[in-house]
Order: structure tokens, then sequence, then C-alpha cells
């Protein structure tokens, strides 16, 4: 990191906690299997909603990260991603897994009556994602 780059540590931490505790409530609230999933409405909005905002918690750390790097105004919310993989934060991988969820999210809030039951059930069994991401940022923060 180039000198003058202060990363708001307390500020990365904070967003990190929140995305954990959403992350703990969706474990907890998870269904076993789709069928479970489809035959409770509340568990199923519930489930999109946390969902929801732990992908714009997701993106509200990418923000954080790029202002503190002074890696300039993203276009949108995919070069956000192309930055952080560009200063090795992230891996290819993890930068196409963030734009999925991020067209993910884009679903639940944009266009609602697309969502399809079982991408959300296929998205809760891979919240490990999510954690994958929390470890490369701790980790980058560490380093710093």
């Amino acid at each position: 990191m180039k000198k003058g780059k202060l990363l708001d540590k307390e500020k990365l931490l904070s967003k990190i906690d929140e995305l954990n505790g959403y992350l703990e409530e969706l474990e907890k609230i998870k269904p076993v299997d789709f069928e479970e999933y489809e035959s409770s409405i509340e568990k199923k909005r519930a489930c999109e909603r946390l969902l929801q905002i732990a992908v714009e918690t997701v993106i509200d750390i990418a923000n954080v990260l790029i202002s503190n790097l002074k890696l300039g105004i993203p276009d949108d919310e995919d070069k956000m991603f192309e930055k952080l993989r560009k200063e090795k934060i992230i891996s290819k991988n993890m930068e196409t897994t963030l734009k999925e969820m991020k067209g993910f999210r884009n679903i639940l809030v944009h266009k609602y009556a697309e969502v399809n039951d079982e991408m959300v059930f296929e998205t809760l069994e891979s919240i490990n994602d999510f954690s994958e991401f929390v470890e490369k940022i701790v980790k980058f923060i560490k380093n710093k």
C-alpha cells in the first residue's frame, strides 16, 4: 500500500461484524431442504431479506476499501470488485462470485416478480462465499 493510503480499520471491522451477524441469522433460520423453504412464506421472505442486506454489506465493505485506498470512483458496482482484484485483495474467482451476488441482490430488489425460489435456496447453500470474502478482507486489514 502506498504512503498516504490509510484504512479505516474500525469502520471495516464494524461492517464485517454486521455481515457476520446477518450470516449467523441466516444459519439459524436456513431451512434444511427445499421443501421446508417452499413451505414457509415467512422463512422465504426472511432468507431473501437477509441475503439482500448481506450482499449490500459486502458492497459497503468494497466501497470503504476503494475509498480508503483512493482507487477512484468506480463506474458501477462490478468495477468495484475489479478494483479489489487488481489490488490483489480478492481473487478472480471471488470477483466473479461477488458480481453474481450483486446480480442476485438486484433481482431481489428490482425484479421481485422474477425471484425464483430455487435460485434463492441455492444461494443459501453457498453462503460460505460470504465467509470467504470476510476472511480475505480480514487478512488484508491485518497486513496493513
